[in-house]
């Protein structure tokens, strides 16, 4: 394990089934963990482990970050037409989580938080809000204004989106989260009708800036940014 200030560094884990980190989490505050790339389905289990673990009370909230390689997944009554037949090479998956189409690849900031909301609020718009503001605030950070377009998922800079955003909630258990574009190749965007939104494009960090952006920094400033939505009540 490495040090990312308070934010445990588990890339090199290669057994999920062990989950020794889980062992590491602080219980009195929000935890924060980078996983580095991973498969998606090794990662979904972990989540859904974590999420039945989080409902026992026998582990505190946490946010995993982490990278996928290439793949698009389907959310739980996602048209599957939204997958063009031009995509590139890609696994595919049907998840189960909310919303449409989604892809997920190197260069895109996976952000899973797995939060017990009884803690907090029990409310699906405020949680999604709380992500949303999180990444607008964390993007402000980098000098790229970014806002939200009412009745549609996500973060956008204008009408391009730069997060795709799709959770899960199980008794107040959340689950799946945000995907952050920071330099993803943008040709597997091509491949899809993103979150089925036809009318808009897609944007990454990199493209805002013309420069690249290290991920130390920008998971620090993003769990700053959790930090101040997600503030226990006191039971």
């Amino acid at each position: 394990m490495h040090a990312l200030n308070n934010i445990l560094h588990e890339s090199n884990t290669e057994d999920f089934s062990k989950s020794d980190f889980l062992e590491k989490l602080n219980r009195d505050k929000l935890n924060f963990v980078y996983l580095g790339k991973q498969d998606y389905h090794e990662a979904w289990d972990l989540q859904r482990k974590i999420n039945e673990l989080n409902k026992l009370n026998k582990i505190p909230d946490i946010v995993l970050f982490l990278e996928h390689d290439n793949v698009y997944t389907f959310g739980k009554n996602a048209d599957k037409n939204f997958l063009l037949n031009t995509h590139p090479n890609a696994k595919i998956v049907q998840s189960d989580r909310g919303g449409q189409i989604t892809y997920h690849g190197p260069g895109q900031l996976v952000g899973y938080p797995i939060i017990n909301l009884n803690n907090y609020k029990k409310s699906v718009s405020w949680f999604i809000k709380s992500l949303q503001n999180i990444i607008i605030e964390t993007l402000l950070h980098f000098n790229i204004h970014a806002s939200i377009k009412e009745e549609m998922p996500g973060v956008w800079v204008e009408d391009d989106k730069i997060c795709a955003m799709g959770v899960r909630i199980s008794r107040w258990v959340t689950m799946h989260g945000f995907a952050l574009n920071v330099k993803p190749d943008m040709k597997y965007f091509d491949g899809m009708i993103p979150c089925g939104i036809m009318d808009y494009g897609v944007t990454s960090m990199y493209e805002q800036l013309d420069k690249e952006v290290l991920y130390k920094e920008l998971i620090e400033i993003i769990s700053e940014k959790f930090n101040r939505a997600f503030v226990r009540y006191e039971l």
